[in-house]
């Protein structure tokens, strides 16, 4: 149960907000004025949000559930949460004049979180009964993965003869045919069912008009495309373990099989990617007891934010159950205990050399890795002529370039105003991404992303 006492902050709000069309908004709404009848009580906030028309909009956030936040508004908004949802828990993060406690909860509150309770001991019962009456038919769904694991096969065999006619015909043909010959590939190996198979032979597309150096690009980028070819076809030769990343980095499905790790996780950084078919969130959590950084990813369609969502900076009291593979940070988020909470622990700090090294480390599991999460600790961002980089004693990380293109790489120039700050962030070969820093002084995470 979330105690009233303990408020959020503000950057906490603002880190569920699904864009930042709907942060700017949810800020603006952030006080007094167009509301009525806000109210807490019970891990419950509630009020009436003036709209455009004759009646306001209502508007209830269950803060009490231990699967995170959530939301009911009556305004007509498709986002989650909506403006007003953001804007009366800013309005909430407040002295609490304005979100005074109270008993219960007015009746058109209470309707939708009876609702709620219904609906999650239904969900319940049916998870039960599907316990109860045992599990699909093994045989048939070993079937299914041999099929699978057929077709992917297949692709597999059809990209190293593409490959090895490229380039055997040489890279200019790569820059002549443009993004014709990439994604009609591509889409023999969506047939093939091999979805990281394909992601990785689209991004070939766009490293011909990359500018200067691009052939060495595509063919480094070419050779890990063969490597992992290579991987898949002659499996039957690897330790268990890369086999397993093997098949994450075709994209085949896997089952989180590992012990369930029980700890108070930290909710580290939160981001969204967006292509044309779906909305992928990546949340980085680290384990107080544990020391680990665990990623889970959860996903939304077109256009929608996906439905897990947790504020950066609280801690949950939940189990984890790891992903097979070698190198692998991803789980899968399994019970939780509590609703998240405030917590005043962060990650243990390193250096920039000693996270360089950590990445180098990681490719020796996975050779195919972009980055590995890590904590820097004292640095200071510097500029490098029309570039970022974050420093320390030991020596600098440049920014990436996506880094670069943020808003939060100012907010964390201006956290830092020339003294250290600890960072979190994913390194990799593009460099450093910033995602939440902790500025001296202050055990508040803020977020950069």
């Amino acid at each position: 149960m979330t105690e009233q006492g303990v408020r959020w902050t503000a950057d906490q709000v603002l880190s569920l907000a699904p864009d930042a069309a709907s942060r700017t908004a949810g800020g603006k709404l952030g006080t007094a004025g167009p509301w009525s009848e806000a109210g807490s009580g019970e891990g419950t906030v509630w009020g009436l949000c003036k709209g455009g028309g004759s009646r306001p909009y209502q508007t209830v956030v269950d803060l009490a559930d231990p699967a995170g936040p959530a939301y009911t508004c009556s305004c007509p908004s498709r986002k989650f949460p909506c403006k007003h949802a953001l804007g009366l828990l800013l309005l909430w993060t407040g002295d609490g004049g304005s979100v005074p406690a109270f008993a219960e909860p007015p009746d058109w509150a209470e309707q939708w979180l009876a609702g709620r309770r219904r609906r999650a001991e239904t969900k319940q019962g049916q998870t039960e009964a599907c316990s109860g009456s045992g599990a699909a038919d093994p045989e048939a769904a070993r079937r299914r993965a041999e099929r699978r694991a057929e077709r992917a096969t297949a692709g597999a065999t059809e990209l190293e003869q593409r490959l090895a006619d490229l380039l055997r015909g040489g890279l200019a043909a790569a820059e002549q045919a443009g993004y014709a010959l990439w994604d009609e590939t591509a889409a023999r190996m969506v047939d093939a069912q091999a979805p990281g198979l394909a992601s990785r032979v689209r991004e070939l597309g766009a490293i011909a008009a990359s500018g200067a150096g691009w052939p060495a690009r595509l063919l480094e980028e070419c050779a890990l495309l063969h490597l992992l070819d290579q991987g898949w076809l002659r499996r039957d030769h690897l330790p268990d373990a890369l086999v397993a990343t093997v098949r994450s980095r075709l994209g085949l499905p896997a089952t989180a099989d590992g012990a369930p790790l029980r700890d108070h996780w930290l909710v580290l950084a939160q981001y969204d990617t967006v292509d044309a078919k779906l909305t992928t969130r990546r949340t980085w959590l680290h384990g107080a007891g544990s020391g680990r950084t665990r990623l889970l990813l959860s996903y939304g369609a077109a256009g929608r934010a996906p439905e897990l969502s947790l504020p950066v900076g609280l801690a949950l009291d939940a189990e984890l159950s790891a992903y097979p593979g070698a190198g692998q940070s991803r789980s899968a988020l399994g019970e939780r205990f509590a609703p998240p909470a405030p917590a005043a622990f962060r990650p243990p700090g390193t250096s920039t050399a000693e996270a360089a090294a950590r990445y180098g480390e990681a490719l020796r599991d996975d050779p195919w890795l972009e980055s590995v999460p890590v904590t820097l600790d004292r640095v200071i961002p510097v500029p490098d002529g029309d570039e970022w980089q974050l420093a320390d004693t030991d020596l600098a990380l440049p920014l990436t370039r996506a880094a670069r293109s943020r808003p939060g790489l100012w907010r964390l120039v201006a956290l830092s105003g020339g003294a250290p700050v600890t960072v979190f962030g994913e390194c990799g070969h593009r460099g450093f991404t910033p995602l939440t820093a902790w500025p001296a002084g202050t055990g508040e995470a803020v977020p950069l992303c």
